[in-house]
C-alpha cells in the first residue's frame, strides 16, 4: 500500500540548523522533502552541497532553488523557515497567504509583545501583525495549540533548555520565583554557519567564554514564557556561555525553594509533569546530564539537586542544540500539525 507523504520545504537550508532539518526530513517516513533553498547555492545539488547525504537517493536530484515565497508554496504544503530574524517574518506573510503552513526557527514570532522584540532585537518587527496568530513551539507546553497552528515559532535553543525543567516547579508553586538564576553553555553551531571572527577555530578552540551579559536575545522569549506560567511578570538572571565543542547546551538554573514548601520530592513534581513525555528523561537526583548523550538525538536530560545548605533547588539540563533546541523540536510540531506520531522521524 502507498502511503502518500506530505510535501515540505526548507527556506535557508544551508546553515546549521537548515542542514539538521534536511537530514531529519530526507529520513522521515511520511515526508517528501520537495524543495530547498539557498541563495549561496542554488543550482547545486544537495550531495554536493552535504556529501553526507549522497547515500540517499533524493540527494542528487535535489537542487537548492532561490525560489520566492509563493512558488515555495505552490511545492509544498509545509514550510521550514531557517532563516536570519528579520527576514523570516518577510517570507512567513506570503507563504501563509498562499495556504502553508509554517515552522518559523528564527526569533521572528517567538516573543508576542513588538516593543519587547523591539528592545531585545534592535528594529521594529516586519510583521508584527501576525504575532498574536503564532504558537510557541514547545510540545510539552503548548502541544494541543500546535496540533492546529497554521505558524509555528520553534523556541530557540537555551530557552528549551530552561524552560522544559522550570515549568513544573512554576506550576506547583514549589520555587520562588523571582531567585532563579539560569547559566548555559553551548556548542559553537549554535551561533549559526557565519564567517565571524568570535567563532574561528584558533578563537574558541582550549576557550570558554561568556557573552550577551547581561541581556541575551533568549531571554526576551523566556521571561515571556515564565511569566505565562505564573501569571505574573517574572525577570530572571541568565548568562550564557560558548565552550568549544561543535553542539550541545547544559544548562544549570537555580532557585530558591517557596517557603511555604515543608518537603519538596522533585521525583514527584517531574514525574508527574513528563512521566509519559516521549522526548524528556528524567535523569532524578543520582545522575548528572552530559552533552554527548544527547547529541544526535531528540531528547532532553533532566537531573536535580537540593541543596539544604542554602535551601535552593539546582536543575541541570542537557540537549542537543541543533536537534531538541533546533531541527528536530521544529519536526516534532510538523508531527503534530499533520496528526502523524510525535516521534515519526526521530527515533
Amino acid at each position: 500500500m502507498t502511503t502518500t507523504k506530505t510535501k515540505v520545504a526548507v527556506v535557508g537550508a544551508s546553515g546549521y540548523t537548515g542542514e539538521e532539518l534536511v537530514g531529519l526530513l530526507l529520513a522521515h517516513p511520511n515526508i517528501d522533502l520537495a524543495v530547498v533553498t539557498s541563495r549561496q547555492f542554488a543550482g547545486k545539488s544537495l550531495a554536493e552541497v552535504f556529501p553526507r547525504f549522497a547515500h540517499d537517493k533524493n540527494s542528487a536530484r535535489l537542487k537548492f532553488s532561490d525560489s520566492e515565497a509563493k512558488q515555495v508554496a505552490r511545492d509544498a504544503t509545509v514550510v521550514f523557515l531557517a532563516l536570519p530574524h528579520g527576514l523570516a517574518a518577510e517570507f512567513a506573510k506570503p507563504l501563509l497567504s498562499a495556504g502553508a503552513r509554517v515552522l518559523d526557527l528564527s526569533a521572528d514570532f517567538r516573543v508576542k509583545d513588538s516593543d519587547v522584540y523591539r528592545e531585545f532585537y534592535g528594529h521594529e518587527h516586519p510583521a508584527a501583525d501576525l504575532l498574536g496568530k503564532s504558537v510557541y513551539g514547545l510540545p510539552e507546553v503548548y502541544r494541543d495549540q500546535i496540533r492546529e497552528a497554521r505558524l509555528v515559532a520553534c523556541p530557540g535553543c537555551y530557552p528549551t533548555s530552561i524552560l522544559i525543567p522550570l515549568r513544573p516547579l512554576i506550576r506547583r508553586k514549589a520555587i520562588a520565583r523571582k531567585t532563579i538564576v539560569a547559566s548555559s553553555m553551548s556548542g559553537v553551531t549554535g551561533a549559526g554557519r557565519k564567517a565571524e571572527v568570535d567563532y574561528l577555530f584558533s578563537e574558541c578552540n582550549e576557550s570558554v567564554r561568556p557573552y550577551g551579559v547581561p541581556k541575551h536575545r533568549h531571554l526576551s522569549e523566556i521571561e515571556q514564557e515564565l511569566s505565562i506560567l505564573a501569571r505574573e511578570k517574572l525577570v530572571i538572571q541568565f548568562t550564557p556561555h560558548l565552550v568549544p565543542i561543535n553542539r550541545g547546551i547544559i544548562s544549570t538554573i537555580y532557585a530558591d525553594i517557596a517557603t511555604n514548601v515543608v518537603k519538596m520530592d522533585p521525583a514527584v513534581i517531574f514525574q508527574s509533569a513528563y512521566g509519559q513525555e516521549p522526548f524528556v528523561r528524567l535523569l532524578g537526583d543520582d545522575r548528572l546530564p552530559d552533552t554527548k548523550y544527547v547529541a544526535g538525538t531528540n531528547f532532553i536530560d533532566i537531573s536535580w539537586r537540593i541543596d539544604r545548605r542554602t535551601n535552593r533547588i539546582v536543575l541541570m539540563s542537557a540537549i542537543d542544540n541543533t536537534v531538541k533546541g533546533a531541527g528536530g523540536q521544529a519536526v516534532q510540531c510538523m508531527n503534530l500539525m499533520l496528526g502523524l506520531p510525535e516521534t515519526a522521524g526521530l527515533i
